[in-house]
C-alpha cells in the first residue's frame, strides 16, 4: 500500500514537472497602423481607412511547444487585412482576408523553427491568416515595460522603437484602449511608437508608422 502512495505521488510529481517545463513565457510587442490608444472621434475617423496593417512579435524567454525547447529565440508575423484589424472590444468590423508573412529566428535549428511557426500559428488562429511566406531572418527584440520602451529588428523587414506615452499625447484628454491587443497577451499596456514598419515581401504592400499612438507592449505565459 505505501509502496502504491509513493508510485501515485511520483506520478503526479511527474505530471506537474511535465506541465512546468511545458510552459512557454516572454515578451511580446505589436504595432499597428492606427492608433490603439485614442479617443472615439478619432477612432471613428480612422476605421475603415486606416489600420489595416501591423507587426506582432515575440520573445520567449523560456519554455516549449510541440515539445521543443524554444528558450531564447523569438519570431515576428506581420499582417495586412481589407479593414481595420480588431477582434475584441464590442468593435463589429470584418478584417477579411487577412495575409501574413511569418519571420523565424535565423539561429533555431529545423525542429525548432517547426515549432516556433506552430507557435506563431497557433497564436493567430482566430485571425485565420494566409500565410504568404514563411522566412528566417535576424532578429533582434528588446522591450523595458517600465519605461514602455522597446526596440525590434528582423533583417531589413520590420523594425519599431518606442517609448512610454506622455501627457503631451493626449489629445482630447478621452482617450483609452480602443483597440485590444491582437493575441491573448497579460499585462499590456499602450507605448508611443517613434518609428516602425514593414518592407518585406508577400504582403503587396509596406508600410511606416511613426509617431503614433499604435504599440502595445505585453507579457505571455502560456501552458
Amino acid at each position: 500500500m505505501v509502496r502504491t502512495l509513493s508510485l501515485l505521488v511520483a506520478l503526479a510529481a511527474a505530471l506537474v514537472a511535465g506541465r512546468a517545463q511545458a510552459a512557454i513565457s516572454g515578451d511580446y510587442v505589436e504595432s499597428r497602423t492606427c492608433d490603439v490608444y485614442t479617443g472615439p472621434c478619432f477612432a471613428n475617423a480612422q476605421m475603415g481607412l486606416a489600420g489595416h496593417q501591423a507587426v506582432l512579435a515575440w520573445s520567449i524567454d523560456e519554455g516549449s511547444y510541440a515539445g521543443v525547447d524554444l528558450s531564447g529565440l523569438k519570431a515576428v508575423m506581420a499582417v495586412r487585412a481589407s479593414n481595420t484589424l480588431s477582434f475584441g472590444g464590442g468593435l463589429d468590423i470584418n478584417p477579411y482576408p487577412i495575409q501574413a508573412v511569418i519571420l523565424l529566428d535565423e539561429r533555431a535549428s529545423t525542429a525548432q523553427r517547426e515549432a516556433l511557426e506552430r507557435f506563431v500559428r497557433d497564436q493567430t488562429s482566430h485571425m485565420a491568416p494566409d500565410v504568404q511566406r514563411v522566412d528566417v531572418a535576424a532578429i533582434e527584440m528588446r522591450v523595458d515595460h517600465i519605461s514602455m520602451s522597446a526596440s525590434l529588428r528582423a533583417g531589413d523587414e520590420v523594425h519599431l522603437s518606442t517609448r512610454k506615452l506622455k501627457k503631451g499625447d493626449c489629445v482630447c484628454s478621452n482617450e483609452e484602449l480602443y483597440y485590444p491587443p491582437l493575441v491573448a497577451v497579460e499585462n499590456a499596456d499602450a507605448a508611443y511608437t517613434l518609428d516602425g514598419g514593414f518592407s518585406g515581401r508577400g504582403l503587396r504592400t509596406t508600410w511606416s508608422n511613426p509617431g503614433s499612438r499604435s504599440a502595445y507592449l505585453a507579457t505571455f505565459n502560456l501552458p
